[in-house]
């Protein structure tokens, strides 16, 4: 599993969010799609896994499957860009601007948020035959985590909202990381490994994933989950984007940056004579 120094991954991350920047709007809304589509169909099946053996840690252990598969296939989650743009923008690379890193981050929401919901759609008529059935066990657990994630949060207030934008950081800590890691081999499997264990460690963990929330929600609502969009988007989504952006940039992006690309070297004082 070949190895990268940290000085050339982060490198890699700086042209990854330069070329991200400047990617047309119909390949960022592509990659965007799919990315979110591929993540939904991971995160069913996780919770699939655990109604089918009761272990929650099984169905975290194998949902990086589907981060694994979008990643290598090219495609973008907007966790990732939170974290790969604007290192683009703070190396002043030519012609990367504020409205460029916006521009690619509002594409990669909808796009994201499209596959989602597309997954969720899908997923819906397949656990009531078409509505015409109560969701089956698999449908009736993703409601109860609707209503647990929004509803649940709203009853504590503002100490509920700070809980849910801090499950926000922490998830997007450990998903860039995996973002990173993918990074730091050259080999598929030395990839794989490297953004398997971050991956399995939020999902394991339950921290707020914007993405995944996508497909997790607008699903929960269509199976009749007892929470409604407004819960939603004040008492998730909203909050989850912004802890994302924060974790993902503080933890990593400008961690990595600031110690691998701006590097400073300690010079001992000239001794006394």
């Amino acid at each position: 599993m070949a190895y990268l120094a940290p000085s050339e991954f982060v490198t890699k991350m700086i042209d990854a969010g330069e070329s991200k920047i400047f990617m047309s709007t119909r390949d960022i809304v592509i990659r965007a799609y799919m990315a979110g589509a591929i993540l939904a169909l991971a995160a069913v099946f996780a919770i699939a896994v655990t109604v089918q053996t009761g272990l929650p840690i099984v169905g975290a252990i194998l949902f990086p499957v589907g981060f694994s598969m979008l990643y290598l296939l090219g495609f973008d989650l907007l966790t990732g860009v939170f974290v790969l743009c604007p290192l683009a923008l703070i190396d002043k690379r030519p012609g990367v601007t504020v409205n460029g890193v916006l521009r690619n981050w509002g594409l990669v929401f909808v796009g994201n948020f499209a596959g989602a919901f597309t997954v969720a759609l899908l997923m819906t008529i397949v656990y009531t035959y078409g509505f015409s059935t109560e969701p089956n066990a698999v449908g009736q657990k993703i409601a109860e985590i609707g209503h647990a994630r929004t509803v649940g949060y709203a009853e504590y207030g503002l100490a509920g909202m700070l809980t849910l934008f801090i499950r926000g950081m922490l998830c997007n800590w450990m998903v860039s990381t995996g973002v990173v890691g993918a990074m730091i081999s050259t080999s598929v499997s030395g990839k794989v490994i490297a953004m398997w264990m971050p991956i399995m460690l939020f999902f394991a963990m339950a921290f707020e994933h914007s993405v995944v929330n996508m497909f997790l929600f607008p699903s929960g609502l269509l199976m009749g989950g007892d929470f409604s969009v407004m819960d939603y988007l004040v008492w998730n989504e909203i909050p989850t984007v912004l802890g994302n952006l924060v974790g993902g940039l503080a933890f990593t992006g400008l961690t990595l940056y600031a110690t691998h690309v701006k590097t400073r070297i300690a010079r001992n004082a000239v001794p006394a004579v």
